[in-house]
């Protein structure tokens, strides 16, 4: 396998396994999944993020709304590889209208996904499977997304303490597959 540069800016929604959102905004999950073909054929190697967070930090990679620049949401607090994917733990800001629309929408577990911003910085396309493996990427941003592109992931578990469970998640999941289908990895 050859890697090569490829430069235009990409995301990837994923199903970030949201764990707990606290009463404050603040949640963890994870962003990215290694090892897992996604429904546009990508595989995220382990260590693919490395390198960008030792030059960005965590402050460089953006909390945004569904990939837009213009509506920054929160910030991360945390973000790092572990053995299973790209480790998140963030704060949605409560000064922000769209960041109470969004913990509102996490509490119903109607909004569960994470989607990663990136450019592939080294990848690798397999031309009999056409499975991409990414072994460096250059982390832009993590978005709050409806339609993550691994609907087979799920929510672990929502803060109930407002008295909002995630009565629904069932029929969101259904929901999400049938809408995947629609949409491809952004480049």
């Amino acid at each position: 396998m050859t890697f090569l540069p490829l430069a235009a800016p990409e995301v990837k929604r994923l199903v970030g396994e949201v764990d707990d959102v606290g009463t404050d905004g603040t949640f963890s999950g994870h962003a990215c999944v290694f090892g897992v073909e996604d429904l546009a054929h990508d595989v995220v190697e382990r260590g693919a993020f490395l390198a960008s967070l030792a030059r960005r930090g965590t402050p460089g990679v953006k909390m945004l709304w569904h990939h837009d620049p213009g509506e920054p949401i929160g910030r991360w607090l945390e973000i790092r590889e572990d053995a299973r994917g790209l480790f998140v733990r963030g704060r949605l800001l409560s000064s922000v209208a769209r960041a109470r629309e969004a913990l509102a929408l996490m509490r119903e577990g109607v909004l569960d996904g994470l989607s990663i911003g990136f450019r592939t910085v080294r990848g690798a396309r397999d031309r009999r499977s056409g499975v991409r493996r990414l072994a460096e990427i250059d982390l832009w941003e993590i978005s709050l997304v409806t339609f993550p592109m691994q609907p087979q992931a799920r929510v672990a578990a929502v803060d109930t303490a407002a008295g909002v469970g995630s009565a629904g998640l069932a029929d969101l999941t259904r929901s999400i597959r049938r809408a995947t289908a629609l949409f491809t990895t952004t480049r």
